[in-house]
């Protein structure tokens, strides 16, 4: 099970037009708690931002699953029913789940959300798909060591 946990992070931004502005960004980590949420940005931010930079806000983000995709720019957050049957009454019961899905568009969230869903039995209908302001995901990788970033992200960041 993850925790994950937003981190807002707060510098100054160098703009297309060459001037600097102050920007909060929010970032998504996978930690164990809030001080190791802030160690884990602290960590995967540093080489992105040049200068100083501050944590403004930790919160716990309550996520069922995150449907990662290489080709998606956007984060959005899909909530769902899980629908169930209650076996004495026969009356359907519904439990709400938050998951996040990556892609480009908001057709494409959901067709990777049901591509995610596929080998789930439960039924499932979607309430609401809405695109975040989430920047980043740092997952927590196995053995510890840190997802390396493919060549296509590190040139879209360096245009940023």
């Amino acid at each position: 099970m993850h925790n994950w946990f937003e981190c807002k992070v707060s510098f100054e931004k160098i703009m297309e037009n060459g001037m600097q502005k102050k920007v909060t960004e929010p970032y998504l980590v996978d930690a164990l708690s809030f001080t190791e949420a802030e160690a884990r940005i602290i960590e995967e931010i540093r080489p992105f931002i040049s200068g100083e930079f501050t944590i403004t806000d930790i919160k716990r983000a309550r996520l069922s699953e995150i449907f990662f995709n290489e080709n998606g720019d956007r984060f959005y957050r899909i909530k769902i029913y899980f629908i169930t049957l209650d076996e004495k009454s026969g009356a359907e019961k519904k439990t709400a789940a938050s998951m996040l899905a990556q892609a480009s568009t908001l057709k494409e969230a959901i067709d990777i959300l049901d591509e995610g869903m596929k080998g789930t039995m439960a039924d499932y209908t979607i309430v609401s798909v809405v695109e975040t302001p989430l920047m980043d995901v740092f997952p927590f990788s196995a053995g510890g060591e840190k997802k390396e970033k493919s060549e296509e992200e590190l040139i879209a960041e360096q245009k940023q």
